[in-house]
């Protein structure tokens, strides 16, 4: 089912408070919005025991079988999220993140899985029902619940050490543009602490194609959005590419969903 109607409601919602205001840093000018200047690197190694914890029957056989396409262990060893972090899930939806982000941080962090009215109400409550299930009897117990609207997060909801999104920022830009994807890029830094890192996954788009109709995004804007607010842009990895994706059909389409090409951007918020 094509749930994208029903996001729609919420990026307006979104883009509406963001504009009358919007919380964070104010842009940084000096920053170059050059994409060469990332640096592609190799996964790096993965933390510690965390690849035996998420291959357990402790979770779910459902999430373990995206793992392959997901690879969240090196992911997470890519952000250099570690145990200890306080990191926040950004629109979390059922929790796939949430749940990774609980066992990276393990028993001495904590997660927000951050998600507004609209994302747990939508497909009669399913992301609402799976995250529930997922969280009953305290089963992540380091994770916690931060039903909230995007625009209201703030540093008193953590701060964050880190924080990460999958596949929501193509939803923000492509429906409300520049100035709605940078408002909630203005958001993300304010809630994060000096030093802070922003782990953005996307499916990825091509310039000149309806990006909009296809979910996609392009990496381009991703960049000049999270450096518009502050964000200084650390690497980037070819971790999740898929070469059999030409980035020209919708990602939707039967037998491409959980098998698109996707960008990994790593950004941090400076020290000082």
């Amino acid at each position: 089912m094509n749930t994208q109607s029903n996001k729609l409601q919420y990026f307006l919602l979104l883009l509406t408070a963001l504009l009358v205001g919007g919380c964070g840093q104010g842009a940084n000018e000096e920053l170059a919005t050059q994409t060469e200047s990332i640096v592609t690197t190799e996964p790096a190694p993965v933390v510690n025991g965390l690849t035996s914890l998420l291959t357990s029957d402790t979770r779910a056989e459902a999430d373990r079988a995206r793992d392959a396409g997901r690879k969240p262990d090196e992911v997470i060893a890519f952000l250099g999220i570690e145990p200890g972090m306080c990191v926040i899930d950004v629109i979390a939806a059922g929790g796939y993140y949430t749940e990774v982000l609980s066992l990276a941080v393990g028993p001495d962090g904590q997660v927000a899985a951050q998600n507004p009215a609209i994302v747990l109400t939508m497909r009669d409550g399913a992301n609402e029902k799976a995250l529930s299930e997922r969280l009953a009897d305290n089963r992540l117990a380091n994770v916690f619940r931060l039903n909230k609207e995007l625009a209201d997060i703030t540093s008193e909801d953590g701060p964050f050490d880190a924080a990460v999104t999958a596949l929501n920022f193509h939803d923000i830009y492509n429906n409300y543009g520049e100035e709605g994807a940078t408002g909630a890029m203005k958001v993300v830094y304010a809630a994060l602490k000096p030093g802070g890192v922003f782990g953005i996954i996307d499916h990825e788009g091509i310039e000149g194609n309806d990006n909009k109709t296809l979910h996609r995004a392009l990496k381009a804007d991703v960049i000049r959005t999270a450096q518009a607010a502050g964000f200084i842009v650390e690497n980037e990895s070819g971790l999740l590419h898929v070469h059999s994706d030409d980035m020209t059909r919708q990602v939707f389409t039967e037998g491409l969903r959980g098998k698109t090409q996707r960008f990994l951007l790593k950004f941090r918020k400076p020290e000082a």
